[in-house]
C-alpha cells in the first residue's frame, strides 16, 4: 500500500517541516514583541470603556438600592400623612360637633335665662301684690279689731254724709 520512499526523501521532508516550524515560531515571537511595543489605541479605548462600564454598573446598583430605600421611605411617609389626615378629619368632625353643641347650649342657656328673668319679674310683681294685699288685710284686720274693741266708732247718724259715700271715723278720745 504504501509506496516505499527513500529514506533520504523522508528525512528531508521531516527536516523541512521542522525548519518551517522553527522559523514560524521565531517569526511570531519577534512580531509579538514588536506588536507589544505598538499597541493599538482602540484596545486602550476598549479597556477604558470597559472600566467605565464597570464603574457605571456599580453606581447604577447603588442608585437602584438608594431608589428602593427612598421609595420605601416615601411609602411610609404617605401612609403617615394619610393617618394624620384621617386623625385631622376626625378631630375636625369632633370640633364641628362640639361647636354645634356649644351653640345649642348657649341658645338654650339664653332662653332659660330669659325665662328665669320673666319668672323672677313675675315673682317680684306677685310678691309685691301679695304684700300689698297682706297690708290691706292687716289694715282691715286692725280696723276690724279696733271696731270690735270699740276703739274706733263710725257715726251712723249722719245720713247726708253716708249718701256721699264719705264716712268719718271717730275715735273715743275725740270730742263727740
Amino acid at each position: 500500500m504504501f509506496v516505499e520512499l527513500s529514506l533520504n526523501i523522508v528525512l528531508m521532508t521531516a527536516g523541512a517541516f521542522l525548519l518551517g516550524w522553527l522559523l514560524s515560531s521565531i517569526s511570531s515571537s519577534l512580531s509579538s514583541k514588536y506588536k507589544a511595543k505598538e499597541r493599538d489605541p482602540r484596545d486602550d479605548r476598549i479597556r477604558s470603556m470597559e472600566a467605565e462600564m464597570r464603574v457605571a454598573k456599580t453606581d447604577s446598583e447603588k442608585s437602584h438600592s438608594n431608589l428602593e430605600k427612598l421609595q420605601e421611605e416615601l411609602t411610609e411617609a404617605q401612609a403617615g400623612i394619610e393617618r394624620r389626615d384621617n386623625v385631622i378629619t376626625e378631630q375636625q368632625t369632633k370640633i364641628d360637633r362640639v361647636s354645634k353643641d356649644l351653640k345649642e347650649s348657649v341658645m338654650k342657656t339664653r332662653e332659660l335665662r330669659a325665662e328665669l328673668a320673666e319668672r323672677a319679674t313675675e315673682n317680684v310683681y306677685a310678691e309685691a301684690k301679695i304684700r300689698e294685699v297682706e297690708t290691706e288685710l292687716s289694715v282691715a284686720q286692725a280696723s276690724q279689731d279696733m271696731l270690735a274693741t270699740g276703739v274706733l266708732e263710725y257715726d251712723t247718724a249722719d245720713g247726708a254724709e253716708e249718701s256721699e259715700g264719705n264716712r268719718h271715723p271717730k275715735s273715743r278720745g275725740a270730742a263727740t
